[in-house]
């Protein structure tokens, strides 16, 4: 398994049209024009198997003009415990076939250092899967439950290297 910083976007079209992938295309074509390495694949004998969107954020917008709602903020606040912005990492996929195998835990590895080294602080991720909570869990990440999404919400205060 490689992890590819960036893609091709007809090609990750192509990939996210698979029956077995969720891809929040929306999010995509806003986020990946400003910055192509908010889109990383997971890549298995050169094709796609999975991948991870990640966008800059804040406590009280979810994007530029796209306000988070009551228990979004307060979630967030609880959390953070005053700190304002923070990446969040808006989705991570994997096709089914390829899950099991440690792929999960060497991508948040991975994304962890890659988000360290562009300079940023912390990692806020949404998950409702149990192999993501598990992982989460493991490395570190403090949670909480936001009720109106049924999803916890996980934060990782980055260390810097010395």
């Amino acid at each position: 398994m490689k992890l590819v910083v960036g893609c091709d976007l007809d090609e990750f079209k192509r990939y996210s049209k698979r029956d077995e992938v969720r891809a929040d295309l929306g999010v995509l074509e806003k986020v990946i024009p400003r910055d192509p390495s908010c889109l990383i694949v997971l890549r298995e004998g050169g094709e796609i198997i999975g991948h991870a969107i990640w966008h800059e954020t804040n406590t009280l917008e979810h994007r530029k003009g796209d306000p988070r709602d009551k228990e979004d903020r307060e979630v967030l606040e609880r959390l953070l415990g005053g700190k304002k912005d923070f990446v969040e990492l808006h989705e991570v996929w994997l096709i089914e076939e390829y899950r099991g195998k440690g792929y999960g835990k060497k991508f948040f590895e991975f994304f962890e250092e890659f988000i360290r080294k562009k300079g940023y602080d912390s990692i806020v991720f949404y998950a409702d899967h149990p192999a993501a909570l598990v992982i989460c869990r493991q490395r570190g990440y403090k949670e909480d439950y936001e009720t109106g999404i049924a999803e916890y919400v996980f934060y990782l205060p980055l260390k810097r290297k010395i």
